[in-house]
């Protein structure tokens, strides 16, 4: 058993995204840290109640955010809500934190006993709102070792939004793909241009035919398209769509939630 199928007990799980709230030292913070907190336990919650099968963290509402890395303050908020999250729901969690702080994330998901991180960066470079981002593959799975760590999933994105590929225009989805598996990525995440964009289906398939680690949808599920892409892929990401009116910044709304998972237990029945 792979850690993907370790972690998810479901077929084409569905991983609510949780946007924490700006964090201390941040642009955005609004000085309250018992809020942030509460607002994302209050979101995970409500992803249980509704059947969600996996949660995961992100730092999203800390722009502009930092290259490569990130202060303590951010690394220990993140750890605090992600053990409170952790310890309440019990359901698999995973984090990112932006931008590029792999480590970070993996020192997070250590000590809050989480299932799995998002990794941008993992191979080649890009240049991203934040600047060049470059590859951390072999730090990164040897900091995983030294912290005794190898059992959480390091989920990859690979030709990640919101960045130029320019560079790397000469290497190909598919070959990206294979430099991720050749690199030892637990998965691979594919996403649409920008956060809340469809991806693009003909590139799924050809990932998915070439390569032999699960396949994870990162941006532009709705319940609209839900059953074009859940028989493609091993798991979707799904943030913006739950959200009011569709934009990742608002709160959660219940029957979103409540519509979307519907429609993918009917889709389940039928794969």
């Amino acid at each position: 058993m792979n850690k993907f199928e370790s972690i998810f007990r479901v077929k084409h799980p569905i991983i609510g995204m949780i946007h924490v709230q700006a964090l201390p030292g941040t642009p955005n913070y609004q000085g309250d840290s018992n809020f942030v907190i509460d607002k994302a336990l209050q979101e995970a919650r409500l992803y249980k109640q509704l059947g969600i099968d996996a949660l995961m963290l992100e730092n999203m509402h800390d722009v502009p955010y930092q290259k490569n890395g990130v202060g303590a303050e951010i690394t220990s908020m993140m750890t605090l809500i992600a053990s409170t999250i952790k310890q309440e729901t019990k359901l698999p969690l995973g984090i990112q934190i932006l931008a590029g702080a792999n480590k970070e994330a993996l020192a997070v998901a250590k000590a809050a006993q989480l299932e799995f991180i998002r990794a941008e960066g993992f191979v080649f470079g890009h240049v991203a709102d934040e600047g060049y981002i470059d590859s951390q593959a072999a730090d990164l799975l040897r900091y995983r070792k030294q912290i005794d760590a190898a059992h959480i999933a390091v989920f990859t994105d690979i030709k990640k939004k919101h960045s130029s590929h320019a560079i790397t225009a000469d290497v190909n989805l598919v070959e990206t793909a294979h430099a991720a598996e050749f690199f030892l990525s637990d998965g691979l995440i594919i996403t649409g241009k920008q956060t809340g964009f469809e991806t693009d289906i003909d590139e799924i398939k050809a990932v998915k035919s070439h390569t032999n680690l699960p396949v994870i949808i990162g941006s532009g599920i709705s319940i609209d398209n839900v059953a074009a892409y859940l028989p493609i892929s091993d798991a979707m990401i799904v943030g913006s769509y739950f959200k009011k009116d569709g934009f990742w910044k608002n709160d959660l709304e219940a029957s979103r939630i409540k519509g979307f998972m519907a429609k993918v237990n009917e889709l389940r029945q039928k794969t």
